[in-house]
C-alpha cells in the first residue's frame, strides 16, 4: 500500500525551563492531542525556513536563532513523516505576542500529556530525572535509585564495548559520557547512551552547528559566560557548580546559592546544582530555580 511522505518542521520553544505546547484540533491528523507547533515544509523551503515561518504564523513571533534538536522518522498506518525538530529560547519581550492555545508547561508535565505517537522520542528528551549521581563506578548503573541518572566521571582514556555489554538499552539511556569518551564508540552504541557531558573548556570551544544532533547534552558551567555559551549553542541542560565548598574541589570559588539563584533563574535549560549537595537538597535546589541535583560522595 502507497503511503504519502510527509515532512514536517517543529519548533521547541524554551522559556525559564518551560517548554510551549499546543492542542490539534479533532478535524486535523492526529487530532485531539497536544502538539509543539510545527507545520509542512513547503516546496522551495528548507526546514528551518518552514520552522521560522510556522512559528511565527502559530505562535506569532519571530524568532531568528535555532538549533537543529533532531530529524525523527516515523511510520503511521496512513502517512510516513519525516520530522525536522529545531529549538529556540523565547526572550521576555516576545512573551506577550504569543497567541492562544499555546501554554507552557514544566517538563515533568509532558509526560502527562497525550501526544502522538511520533512525538513521543521528543517528550523522553525534553524531560530529564531530577537528579544525577557522579560516580567512576560503572556498576553504579546496576543500583541507581528512581529518577536518577549516572555521570560516569572515569579517568580512563579509552572504552570499549565491553565496558557496556552487561548492561540494558534502558540502563545506558539512564548513563552520561563526556564527548570525549562518548566519541570513542561506534554509532549503534553512541545513540544507546543517554546524554554527552562536556567540561567547561570544552563547550567554550564548541560553536553552534557542532554539537551531536539527536543526542542530549549537558555541559559543566561555573560562571555566568560558559552558562550563556552552553545555551547559545544549543546545549539541553547544564552542571552549574560548585554551590557549596567540596573535597573533590577545595580551591573551587563557590557560588553559593544567592548567585546561584541569579544565575539559574534567568536559564531557559534544566539547571543542575552540583557541588556538596545531596538528594535530599532537591527541594532547597529547586527553591533557587534548580531544575535538579548532582553529586558524588553526598549520594
Amino acid at each position: 500500500m502507497f503511503k504519502p511522505t510527509v515532512h514536517v518542521a517543529i519548533g521547541l520553544l524554551f522559556h525559564r525551563g518551560k517548554v510551549l505546547v499546543g492542542w490539534r484540533n479533532a478535524d486535523q491528523h492526529q487530532g485531539n492531542k497536544h502538539e509543539f507547533p510545527g507545520g509542512k515544509v513547503e516546496q522551495g523551503e528548507t526546514p528551518e525556513q518552514a520552522c521560522r515561518r510556522e512559528i511565527f504564523e502559530e505562535v506569532g513571533i519571530g524568532i531568528q536563532e535555532w538549533h537543529i534538536f533532531d530529524v525523527i522518522h516515523h511510520v503511521y498506518d496512513d502517512v510516513e513523516v519525516y520530522l525536522h525538530l529545531f529549538h529556540a529560547q523565547v526572550p521576555e519581550k516576545y512573551l506577550s505576542d504569543i497567541q492562544q492555545p499555546w501554554n507552557w508547561y514544566d517538563r515533568e508535565k509532558l509526560l502527562d500529556l497525550n501526544f502522538p505517537k511520533a512525538n513521543q522520542v521528543i517528550v523522553e528528551r525534553l524531560y530529564w530525572q531530577h537528579a544525577i549521581q557522579i560516580s567512576a563506578d560503572l556498576i553504579q548503573l546496576n543500583r541507581l535509585a528512581e529518577d536518577t541518572l549516572l555521570y560516569w566521571r572515569t579517568d580512563s582514556m579509552t572504552l570499549s564495548i565491553q565496558d557496556f555489554q552487561n548492561f540494558s538499552d534502558a540502563q545506558l539511556k539512564s548513563l552520561i559520557l563526556n564527548y570525549e569518551l562518548w566519541m570513542q564508540l561506534d554509532e549503534a552504541l553512541q545513540k544507546k547512551i543517554g546524554a554527552v557531558q562536556f567540561k567547561q573548556h570544552q563547550i567554550l570551544a564548541m560553536q553552534k552547528g557542532q554539537l551531536p544532533m539527536g543526542m542530549r547534552c549537558i555541559a559543566s558551567c561555573h560562571d555566568a559566560v560558559s552558562l550563556q555559551h552552553a545555551q547559545k549553542i544549543g546545549c539541553d541542560a547544564v552542571f552549574l557548580s560548585p554551590v557549596q565548598a567540596t573535597e573533590s574541589h577545595p580551591d573551587a570559588l563557590i557560588l553559593g546559592w544567592e548567585w546561584f539563584q541569579q544565575l539559574a533563574k534567568n536559564c531557559d535549560i534544566p539547571v543542575f546544582a552540583l557541588g556538596g549537595l545531596k538528594p535530599q537538597d532537591l527541594p532547597l535546589a529547586q527553591q533557587n530555580f534548580a531544575y535538579g541535583v548532582a553529586g558524588i560522595r553526598g549520594f
